[in-house]
């Protein structure tokens, strides 16, 4: 491809010094001229308009290059063909001297590329022959596999759906040449997400992926056994298969090439090996243990895209495993990974299973029916509002950012700073006509909330396009005691949750303050807001949301949430409601983060000034919430003694983890600090993401990047990827020996922000701290006064959660 643009800048070059000796002075006229040889060595036989090429010609270049086709007025324009002298060769569509339509090009390896192009690129819909026998089939976009396409490697393995950039990425089947299928979701060619892997010999394993690796919990049913229909795996896992599906959104290309090429393989054994082992164990499990996922080899990709690809790998092994035996038909594996290492195992038979599985959706739906602003909403309400919310904010963003920017002024918050329209079914002169309920809209200083989104450094239309886009939103559940409903952005960018009146004031009152805050400090902790509405349902039912960004919003799993106030009292979660994706309360926490001595400065500087500005503004109940990324167990640094135990005469040698201060160096094995390099991280803004790269004591002071293993760089910032080690005491009965303290050492990735700021100390906070004081503890309630409040806050975090390293003796 590169060969081709180079030789068509030439070719341009030389159109232009052809009309560089050619003057017009009847534009009518037309010439029939046999041969023409021109100055710089090039020959033209064909028709001429007014001296210039036009109509039925063939031009042959200096260098061997010819061109035979259709011409207008000096340019290659309709049918036609070319040559090049190293055995390359076009054949289609032409327009102002590009390759544009549809045309097929023979590359000199042999390689072969019919489809549509675009200003010289491969653009829209295509098949390509490779020359080492790979076939993709379906959309390119700028010369690369992006949208909806099918692709067969010579090693037999095929993958149908969804690509970006060259890579498998979004809802996607593949199947490798052994018979293995995976039917799930993709990132950057990696599996994802959530999925279902069925194996040659009939074993079924559904969960979820993280970059390839198992990640979280599953299910595995071995050959033989009953499974749920295909239909209800998907259901479980967050997909409709009433949905288009993909090889329906293929229709434009042939069918039959879609179809999934059948291969006698030798059957393969799904699962071997049966593996038990928890979270609290993992930091010592032996290599001998452990399960690894899916055994990757690199796969020869198609063509100079795949070529150098190396993140995307193929399988050609079967992963799991299973315990001899066991009765196959009536035993099933529950089952928790942690990037591709089994942690937990339970054998359940399927009965039970299917007896155990209905609990957490009449446990949730018992839940929901409790929440004060979620009954309001019945049969399809809940849809329309999502759907009214879309065009809202559709509306409004499409209103104002044609706007000029200017300074935010004092009227932009007041009163009357409100966009409101009425948005019937059928249309009216301003509203397009929709499938929802007829509804009021209205929106919230709007032009204060544009500037908080140039400030975040989001765009516009992006931001359009994750909330109002096809793909819709999803609907959560509510992790608290608010009754909120809450909705995640497609893309996981923002959430969206419905506010009380009470709370609509205090943002609003908030507002001016909040962002003056947000101008004077870059790396505030503190929920970022990008928009506020209200929408009018029938008989005046008034639901009030809040946009806000997601602040776990990243390519690695989250393994463990905290919502963390600094309180005791009601501070922790019933285990029988503990589930995979529950946030945890300030007495569940059983670690203590470490990390850089500079990061850890720069977080509780900035966690002090935002506590300060809640105080301030008379806020109390927020909280930190923290996710947790753990790194693969076979990366941890296991069972240690404690600091205080390690050598430190003055022989210790460098590089043991101790500066001459006696400050301890967070060792990094399964994760390392580098120099920051804007070149090699993605820069790109996000919802959570705003202000300066972080700098790192153990790297001199200077910007660093995060490097993890399997996956690309990342950059650290104040509460986004920050590198940090986790460790839990073993309590008397789950160590090995009583006379040594043990410790669980983990290496994690932290991502945290301050949350829930919209309550203030009124007067009912104050009768209901009178009435619990004389009760409990003053000190142990979460309600207490907001100077109280953030003292005790940043206290609990300081010495409980991230507490300073150990002095060395």
């Amino acid at each position: 491809m590169t060969q081709l643009k180079h030789l068509l800048n030439e070719n341009r070059e030389s159109d232009a010094e052809l009309l560089g000796h050619v003057s017009c002075t009847n534009v009518e006229d037309v010439e029939r001229l046999d041969e023409k040889d021109l100055s710089n060595g090039d020959v033209y036989n064909g028709t001429f308009k007014c001296m210039l090429p036009h109509g039925k010609g063939k031009y042959t270049w200096s260098d061997g290059t010819v061109y035979d086709g259709d011409w207008e007025e000096g340019k290659m324009t309709g049918k036609g063909q070319i040559f090049w002298p190293s055995g390359a060769k076009y054949e289609g569509d032409f327009s102002g001297g590009y390759l544009h339509g549809f045309g097929t090009f023979v590359a000199t390896d042999g390689s072969i590329y019919r489809g549509t192009w675009r200003m010289n690129i491969r653009h829209g819909l295509g098949k390509k022959d490779y020359c080492n026998s790979d076939i993709y089939e379906g959309s390119w976009r700028e010369g690369v596999h992006e949208g909806n396409g099918r692709c067969s490697w010579n090693n037999g393995n095929t993958y149908i759906g969804n690509w970006k950039h060259g890579k498998m990425h979004g809802r996607g089947v593949m199947k490798w040449a052994n018979g293995d299928l995976y039917d799930g979701f993709w990132f950057n060619g990696l599996r994802h997400g959530s999925g279902i892997y069925r194996f040659a010999d009939g074993g079924y394993y559904f969960g979820t992926w993280t970059r390839g690796l198992k990640d979280g919990k599953g299910t595995f049913y071995p050959a033989g056994s009953r499974h749920p229909s295909v239909r209800k795996l998907h259901a479980s896992l967050g997909y409709d298969d009433s949905r288009k599906g993909l090889l329906a959104q293929s229709s434009s290309l042939n069918s039959e090439e879609f179809k999934v090429r059948k291969t006698s393989v030798k059957r393969s054994i799904s699962e071997r090996i049966s593996i038990g082992g928890s979270l609290r164990s993992s930091g010592r499990m032996s290599h001998k243990t452990t399960l690894s996922d899916v055994n990757s080899n690199r796969s020869n990709a198609a063509g100079d895209i795949m070529r150098n690809d190396s993140s995307f790998r193929m399988s050609h092994a079967s992963d799991g495993s299973q315990s001899e035996g066991q009765d196959n038909n009536a035993v099933v594996y529950e089952r928790e990974y942690m990037q591709g290492i089994c942690i937990k195992e339970i054998l359940r038979s399927s009965t039970e299973l299917s007896h155990n599985t209905k609990q957490p959706n009449k446990f949730h739906s018992q839940e929901a029916k409790k929440s004060s602003c979620a009954s309001i909403f019945k049969h399809n309400d809940s849809y329309y509002l999502m759907l009214n919310l879309q065009l809202g904010i559709r509306y409004t963003v499409g209103k104002i950012t044609p706007v000029p920017s200017r300074d935010v002024r004092a009227s932009d918050f007041g009163d009357r700073a409100r966009i409101t329209m009425f948005f019937p079914r059928k249309g009216s002169q301003f509203t397009p006509p929709h499938k929802s309920i007829d509804f009021y809209w209205k929106d919230y200083c709007p032009m204060v909330f544009r500037d908080l989104r140039e400030l975040f450094k989001l765009d516009a239309a992006e931001y359009m396009m994750s909330i109002c886009g096809d793909d819709g939103l999803t609907e959560l559940s509510s992790p608290g005691k608010s009754g909120s409903i809450f909705y995640l952005s497609h893309d996981d960018k923002f959430v969206i949750k419905t506010l009380k009146k009470s709370e609509l004031k205090v943002l609003l009152k908030m507002l001016p303050f909040y962002h003056t805050h947000v101008k004077l400090h870059e790396n505030t902790l503190i929920t970022k807001f990008f928009g506020l509405h209200r929408i009018t349902l029938k008989g005046r039912r008034k639901v009030r949301f809040v946009v806000m960004g997601n602040m776990f919003c990243t390519e690695l799993r989250i393994h463990r949430r905290y919502d963390l106030k600094g309180s005791t009292h009601g501070r922790i979660t019933p285990k029988e409601k503990i589930r995979e994706n529950t946030t945890l309360k300030d007495c569940d926490l059983s670690y203590r983060f470490h990390m850089d001595k500079l990061l850890q400065e720069s977080l509780f500087k900035q966690l002090s000034l935002d506590s300060h500005f809640l105080e301030a503004q008379g806020i109390i109940d927020y909280s930190l919430l923290l996710g947790v990324h753990f790194i693969a167990p076979k990366q941890l640094n296991g069972l240690v003694e404690p600091p205080d135990a390690i050598s430190t005469n003055e022989n210790t040698p460098d590089g043991c983890g101790v500066t001459s201060e006696g400050e301890l160096l967070i060792p990094a094995k399964g994760l390392q600090l580098v120099a920051h390099e804007p070149s090699f991280v993605n820069t790109a803004p996000g919802p959570h993401i705003r202000g300066s790269t972080m700098r790192a004591r153990s790297l001199g002071d200077r910007e660093v990047d995060l490097l993890l293993p399997s996956c690309e760089r990342l950059r650290v910032q104040l509460g986004v990827n920050m590198p940090a080690q986790a460790n839990r005491k073993l309590e008397n009965g789950e160590a090995d020996s009583a006379e040594v303290e043990l410790f669980e050492v983990y290496d994690v990735v932290l991502y945290l922000g301050i949350i829930d700021i919209l309550q203030e100390y009124n007067m009912r906070k104050r009768t209901e701290h009178t009435c619990k004081s004389m009760k409990f503890d003053p000190v142990t309630i979460s309600v207490v006064d907001p100077q109280l409040y953030a003292k005790r806050f940043i206290n609990f975090l300081r010495r409980t959660v991230f507490p300073e390293q150990p002095p060395f003796s």
